[in-house]
């Protein structure tokens, strides 16, 4: 499981629908099929064609004429020592995460050139499922179950099959949800249509099983009195990028804006001129008064211009400003609020109460 913040500068694809509250990584969210059922009174007999130099679905689809949807594509993978041999429709893409899943592999990756040449014998491109001499296994995408009179490598270069009918000429060993989801498709909840957007990963929970429990001896006794190995789980947050996401989400031309919930302080003080007898010494008295009611307050004191602490302060972003300027000497400091940005002048002797119900 995985905690994204929306981001546009984010590495991860969220797919979320666009009127319910589903939301999930890409490698995560389940393709729903809602196609019909092939109808075997409708296959054609299969066809061994000459195609040369089609080695992409793009190309295919465009010398026979069809639409990427109406070819297969055929993908093998190396599953740890074994390999599997995916197909997909032609207009969608594999899902290697699925894929990992299903076969129980440690590690998933797509065959090199050389591995597809010794184990199907002929130029990736060209793989296909029918008539298959490679003792792989073949797992199939929802999608493909449904596909009519399809077209598929011939696992032959320059040659490939149409009219290929899963149910009739291929020996799929399972068909279920292997490709990644995409834009436009059904909610998985049933609800609206899916959307992308960029995401930060900012903390994940997984599932680690009994593997560090058994090589510990970490157990516990269950009904029957008997050891078993404890299932754990590992949970993290990452601070840094849960920090970076927070101010991808929160800022303007001129910083930072924190929401108070996650702000480092409360406040932010400003003595402008600490030159001022009367600024300096409210500005004193302000923050020991804030401090011991409870604020999170930064000080700033330091012998700059107001327009330096102005910029500054608006760089760090915290949610309320207190300025302790001209009117000091009648008890009167400037709030500003760094959202909104709005200001108001009010009497020290209201500054806690107009804070508290701001």
């Amino acid at each position: 499981v995985l905690c994204l913040a929306v981001s546009e500068v984010g590495e991860d694809t969220i797919a979320y629908s666009d009127t319910s509250s589903y939301a999930a990584n890409i490698e995560m969210a389940e393709a729903v099929y809602h196609g019909e059922e092939a109808n075997p009174a409708d296959f054609k007999e299969l066809e061994k064609v000459h195609t040369p130099q089609a080695k992409t679905i793009q190309d295919v689809a465009g010398f026979l004429e069809v639409d990427p949807s109406a070819c297969m594509k055929s993908v093998l993978f190396k599953a740890d020592d074994a390999y599997v041999l995916i197909l997909t429709r032609g207009d969608h893409e594999v899902n290697d995460v699925k894929v990992k899943n299903l076969v129980g592999a440690q590690l998933v990756e797509l065959a090199s050139r050389e591995e597809v040449l010794e184990v199907i014998g002929t130029e990736p491109g060209f793989v296909g499922p029918v008539k298959l001499e490679a003792e792989v296994d073949i797992y199939a995408d929802l999608a493909v179950k449904g596909m009519t009179n399809a077209v598929a490598g011939a696992n032959e270069t320059d040659y490939h099959y149409v009219n290929v009918n899963p149910a009739r000429d291929v020996s799929v060993k399972e068909f279920t949800d292997l490709r990644l989801i995409q834009e436009g498709d059904v909610s998985p909840d049933g609800e609206g249509t899916i959307q992308f957007a960029k995401g930060i990963e900012v903390g994940q929970v997984f599932k680690l099983g009994t593997r560090y429990s058994e090589s510990m001896d970490a157990t516990y006794l269950d009904e029957n009195g008997r050891a078993q190995p404890m299932i754990m789980g590992c949970y993290g947050i990452g601070i840094s990028r849960t920090l970076s996401a927070i101010v991808e989400q929160h800022h303007d031309e001129k910083g930072i804006i924190w929401p108070e919930t996650v702000a480092p302080y409360d406040l932010h003080l400003l003595a402008l001129n600490m030159k001022n007898d009367a600024q300096k010494e409210l500005a004193e008295t302000l923050y020991e008064r804030l401090e011991d009611e409870g604020f999170d307050v930064l000080f700033d004191d330091r012998q700059e211009r107001a327009g330096v602490k102005f910029a500054d302060s608006d760089l760090i972003g915290l949610p309320i400003r207190i300025s302790c300027g001209k009117r000091s000497e009648e008890g009167i400091v400037e709030v500003k609020f760094r959202k909104s940005g709005e200001s108001h002048e009010v009497s020290v002797d209201d500054l806690i109460s107009f804070i508290r119900q701001a």
